[in-house]
């Protein structure tokens, strides 16, 4: 019997149909995000746009297949082709930031990072890194993460000033609590971290370093921003954001023995079965990074968010750190006397998506905060140039000019022309995705 004719238990077309004819309503709000990304402005710093050949491969027949292990130490027979497929994505990590290890499989940064506690630490060990508020991560310790459940988190911050990181500060307090290990990086510090110092601080006290550079790994794989590598016992990445990649993460690092543990620690420590579609995508989005064209773009990006800060400032917004040297922009609305809840969503309406974000020394929650955190990855992958980059900063400007002066929606209207404007010059994506 054909496979496509309609039986009990196998209904016809469930081998050809497509999406839009076999699930209309899920088919609808696809093609409405389809819609969305093509005319709104993504500015938010943990996104980007990935090439057709990732969206093939996340879609791909991998998806049907089922392993556990490593390639070569399967638990799971059938697997040639899924070890092909995870055996290129590591080698191609491995060559992309000049290291000898690499692991693929976890399935976000975050989990990334719990296989790394896992692999180095005992729950109740001592673990140093940037408090939530100054831009670190939940999960480098924050209470609500299991990270800040299971170990004692001490937390060093930035200078409420300049927004930098006061590196005597971290010393004194790894001299005083004698962490067993100590991460470097976060989701929304803008500046580039001095990798070697956190390397002395770290030996100080004979204490594992952590970098993760999730936020700018296309960076450091592009050539434009200082490398963790050399410095730090284990780095963790992701491969969206300015990797250009699907939605995982990464762990990378020199030392082949703690590579074994780091390995047992994903699997299976924090999670089971490869998402081998997912690896399969991510062996994309490393070969694409590792073509010259990669780094012109990792370039652009530094100049984009250069700009557009430049531009922010020029136009009375606080930009945090004064500058950038990663794809974030961070600024603060105090002196406007705004939110990021209320500026983030008079943004969207005027097609510019972006996400609240705390800055240092908030006093605002978590659902409002006191500032943006603002990306360049996903527009420079559209093609936007620091000119655009400029003229985005100045619709910003406008919408908050016109929160403080209560006409924001006339400007909304103005600023919503210009931004469709623009996103037709630079569309995205064929229709039939």
């Amino acid at each position: 019997m054909p496979p496509d004719t309609d039986t009990a238990f196998v209904p016809a077309g469930y081998f050809s149909q497509s999406l839009k004819n076999r699930d209309p309503e899920l088919y609808a709000a696809l093609k409405g995000e389809r819609d969305r990304q093509n005319e709104q402005i993504e500015l938010i710093a943990s996104e980007n746009l990935v090439s057709r050949a990732s969206l093939e491969a996340l879609g791909s027949i991998m998806v049907n297949k089922t392993v556990e292990g490593y390639p070569g130490r399967r638990y799971y027979g059938g697997a040639d082709y899924a070890d092909e497929a995870e055996a290129l994505a590591i080698d191609r990590a491995k060559r992309l930031f000049g290291c000898t290890y690499a692991n693929v499989q976890p399935h976000s940064g975050s989990q990334a990072n719990l296989a790394v506690f896992l692999a180095l630490l005992q729950p109740g060990d001592t673990v140093l890194s940037m408090a939530l508020p100054s831009g670190g991560h939940l999960s480098h310790g924050a209470g609500p993460n299991i990270s800040g459940k299971w170990f004692n988190v001490v937390s060093y911050g930035v200078d409420e000033t300049t927004g930098l990181i006061d590196y005597d500060a971290v010393a004194d307090l790894a001299r005083t609590h004698r962490p067993k290990l100590i991460i470097c990086g976060g989701s929304a510090y803008p500046r580039a971290i001095d990798f070697a110092r956190f390397r002395e601080i770290s030996d100080s006290v004979g204490a594992f370093m952590l970098a993760d550079i999730a936020h700018f790994a296309g960076l450091v794989a592009g050539g434009v921003h200082p490398d963790p590598l050399p410095h730090a016992d284990v780095v963790t990445a992701t491969t969206y954001k300015n990797l250009r990649g699907v939605r995982g993460g990464l762990i990378l690092g020199n030392d082949q023995d703690l590579g074994k543990k780091l390995n047992s620690a994903v699997f299976p420590g924090v999670q089971g079965s490869v998402i081998l579609n997912a690896v399969a995508a991510k062996a994309v989005c490393l070969g694409e990074a590792l073509q010259p064209d990669f780094r012109v773009y990792a370039r652009q990006v530094l100049e984009n968010a250069r700009a557009l800060a430049g531009t922010l400032m020029d136009r009375g917004v606080s930009v945090v750190t004064g500058g950038t040297d990663t794809p974030i922009v961070l600024i603060d609305l105090r002196p406007q006397g705004l939110t990021g809840a209320e500026t983030s969503d008079a943004l969207e309406l005027a097609g510019l998506t972006c996400n609240k974000n705390a800055v240092p020394g908030d006093t605002q929650p978590p659902t409002v905060t006191s500032g943006l955190r603002l990306g360049v990855s996903a527009g420079t992958t559209r093609g936007f140039a620091a000119d655009e980059f400029r003229a985005i900063g100045g619709w910003i400007a406008d919408i908050v000019d016109g929160l403080v002066q209560g006409d924001v929606s006339a400007r909304q209207h103005s600023v919503r022309d210009n931004t469709r404007a623009l996103c037709r010059r630079f569309p995205i994506y064929d229709r039939d995705i």
